[in-house]
């Protein structure tokens, strides 16, 4: 299939209110843009009728429309590196199903990627979220780019674009647990971000709950850094000396004073506290213990079930 300069990559998981909404913006924005384009959904298992949707769609725009499903829920990352591997396109952009970040802001990206940078990050003005969770996101940022030194100002904006040599490398990467943004960060030479407009969700609800946005940021920091890992030695260090210091001056006091229990209870408030730390520190061991396990087993990261593509070709049923 011939190349095409903007191919559009929008993971899809039981967005079935907001999906025709979806259609009638993102398509006149692409024929605006005057440019061969093609938009890749990722059926991610939803269990609505998105699928049936999405169907319908390719069937009324198969010349510029490719559809992947999946057989079952592998994730929004997972779907977007499934939907990297479908595209065709010089420049590639991602784009949730919700928009709240609107279709119309494409062409600013496409635009600045023409001015030769090969990674457009982006910044959400004026978010429409509720303020516990702009300021989380604020703070899990800052300390995300002190670990990783991964400079991304608003990492939850999934509108972004990509260079296809960055796409291409991506695509090399076989790891089980990735955050996209971050390794085309690693791997851009001239990125930049620039700011764009931010909606309430036209239907639904936000699939990522609490400790889902926690554990992403988990996984993105010891993804990209062993720092924790680092920082625990230096913990571990400082607390030896520490103790080293508590247990002479301890001893003196036994040869100075004769027996005393008055620090019992200080003495216990010490040992938990010790303890805490200590299993704090296997937790995180095993967190990189943990991806070892699933990187040397080598599974799938996803099943694809179908294509739904203008062509013919050959479908594979894994990846």
């Amino acid at each position: 299939m011939s190349p095409v300069e903007v191919s559009v990559v929008i993971p899809v998981y039981n967005e079935e209110d907001g999906l025709q909404a979806l259609f009638d913006r993102l398509y006149p924005a692409l024929d605006g843009l005057g440019d061969s384009y093609e938009v890749i959904f990722i059926n991610d298992g939803s269990v609505d009728r998105s699928a049936a949707m999405l169907a319908a769609q390719f069937h009324k725009r198969p010349d510029v429309t490719r559809v992947v499903l999946f057989n079952g829920n592998f994730g929004q990352h997972m779907a977007i590196l499934a939907g990297f591997e479908h595209t065709r396109g010089k420049i590639v952009i991602t784009l949730d199903a919700d928009l709240q970040n609107p279709p119309e802001e494409i062409p600013r990206l496409v635009q600045t990627m023409r001015e030769g940078h090969d990674y457009v990050g982006t910044i959400r003005r004026q978010r429409n979220d509720t303020a516990f969770r702009r300021y989380a996101s604020r703070a899990m940022n800052g300390l995300r780019e002190r670990i990783t030194k991964i400079r991304m100002t608003d990492q939850g904006c999934m509108l972004r674009a990509y260079d296809r040599n960055v796409v291409d490398t991506i695509n090399a990467c076989r790891e089980v647990n990735t955050f996209i943004p971050a390794l085309a960060y690693t791997f851009a030479s001239s990125p930049v971000e620039i700011e764009v407009g931010h909606e309430q969700r036209h239907a639904g609800e936000s699939k990522y709950s609490l400790y889902q946005l926690i554990r992403l940021n988990f996984d993105l920091v010891t993804g990209f850094s062993i720092v924790p890992l680092q920082w625990f030695s230096a913990i571990g260090t400082v607390l030896s000396l520490l103790s080293g210091v508590l247990f002479v001056v301890l001893l003196m006091r036994r040869f100075l004073f004769g027996s005393e229990v008055q620090g019992v209870f200080t003495l216990f408030a010490m040992n938990f506290f010790l303890i805490g730390i200590l299993l704090f520190g296997l937790g995180l061991l095993g967190e990189y213990v943990g991806r070892i396990y699933q990187e040397v087993r080598d599974r799938p990261r996803y099943r694809i079930k179908a294509v739904l593509e203008a062509e013919p070709s050959r479908h594979r049923t894994e990846a």
